[in-house]
């Protein structure tokens, strides 16, 4: 009994945490984590003993749902633009686009679980993508770097003073309009998308 309530604690911990550091960033207060999660602070600490565990814990576990919501599209959606437009939907459910940017500075960079986990996603993410335009059925020219900075701007959260539901209605609804405007006959893209290597920076991309 004593292990699945710590189970318990830990994902409540989890879900509020990367909660709250997406309305209010990584330096939410932990006692206002551990309060929202109905769990005390000794609770907090006995499972992250400092902020920079449970920023490394959030990130693994949206990471890792990124990566499954992916693999799950390609291997459960026989229709390749359906398959993309189902992975959206679960990577803005999970507010990934929001989550992540948020802790991303608070992160080892050269974490090798997290690089991990990133090479799984982002493969499974560009498979999405290329099998789509494979079949002619989203723009030849989006790229991932498109459609990751398309899915932090549809998490981003609306101002203060709007609940869950509010926020999460007017993702999707936003989203369902983004899907409508990926398919393919409308005309070139203006400007270059970026890659993943423009997202990560100048410092993940070679020098000679």
């Amino acid at each position: 009994m004593a292990r699945a309530d710590g189970r318990r604690n830990r994902a409540a911990l989890l879900a509020v945490a990367a909660e709250l550091i997406a309305e209010q960033g990584p330096e939410v207060p932990l006692d206002e984590i551990a309060r929202a999660a109905g769990v005390g602070n000794a609770t907090l600490y006995r499972h992250f003993p400092y902020r920079g565990a449970l920023l490394h814990a959030i990130a693994v576990q949206v990471i890792g749902q990124t990566a499954e919501a992916a693999e799950r599209a390609l291997a459960e959606e026989p229709d390749s633009y359906q398959a993309l437009a189902r992975y959206l939907r679960e990577a803005v459910r999970v507010r990934a686009g929001w989550v992540m940017p948020a802790i991303a500075a608070a992160l080892d960079r050269d974490d090798a679980e997290l690089a991990a986990l990133r090479a799984r996603s982002a493969g499974a993410i560009a498979t999405l993508i290329g099998n789509a335009q494979r079949d002619g059925a989203i723009h030849p020219d989006v790229t991932f770097g498109d459609v990751s900075l398309l899915l932090i701007r549809l998490a981003r959260p609306l101002p203060p003073g709007q609940d869950r539901a509010v926020q999460d209605a007017s993702a999707q609804r936003h989203l369902a309009i983004l899907l409508a405007g990926l398919r393919a006959g409308a005309g070139p893209l203006p400007g270059t998308g970026l890659t993943l290597a423009d997202l990560r920076g100048p410092a993940a991309r070679p020098t000679g």
